[in-house]
């Protein structure tokens, strides 16, 4: 009972971190990568349509992406979604491919940028540490109904910290990596 207490807990706190690191990639650092495209859908005949569907995304060096479309009908779509979606880029279309420059960023925005990543790293550390909650109380509740024994609920309690503590190390590290990255010049 407590193992899968706790193997449930593993994996919904690896879920919080991978969320955490999937939000990491979405943030731009200055350096050109097809990760900054990711969410974008573009209108593609009134459909939604995810960007790395309508054509090959490539970094043709540290501060260039390029976007050739399969259908050359869809570059202005392709254009507009890119600047609708509040990036601060600005893709030019040279009617084969559309060229996104990613500027250099400056202190201030550095700045800005690292205290957003921040953000999401305290948001996972809190998923984690609500998980621990639960767990904890989950661990209480099926010592209460007496399934499991005192001791057995003190040692599954202080797995899940151990679990937790893991977690945060891990959150911790990712966080570190990344404002390295941003504030690299």
């Amino acid at each position: 009972m407590v193992k899968d207490i706790l193997k449930s807990t593993s994996e919904k706190m690896d879920k919080a971190v991978e969320h955490v690191r999937a939000e990491f990639i979405k943030i731009r650092t200055g350096k050109a990568t097809t990760n900054l495209l990711d969410g974008i859908k573009v209108d593609y005949f009134g459909t939604p349509t995810p960007l790395i569907q309508l054509g090959n995304i490539s970094t043709p060096d540290y501060h260039t992406i390029t976007v050739q479309a399969w259908d050359k009908s869809a570059m202005s779509l392709i254009e507009r979604a890119i600047q609708g979606a509040n990036l601060g880029l600005n893709p030019s279309n040279d009617g084969n491919i559309i060229r996104i420059p990613i500027p250099p960023l400056n202190e201030e925005r550095r700045k800005e940028i690292v205290k957003l990543v921040k953000k999401f790293a305290e948001e996972g550390k809190i998923a984690v540490r609500n998980l621990r909650r639960d767990s904890i109380e989950h661990l209480k509740k099926t010592e209460k109904d007496e399934h499991i024994s005192e001791d057995d609920r003190k040692h599954g309690e202080a797995e899940v910290q151990k679990l937790t503590d893991k977690h945060v190390k891990n959150i911790d590290d990712l966080l570190a990596m990344k404002e390295k990255e941003i504030m690299e010049v």
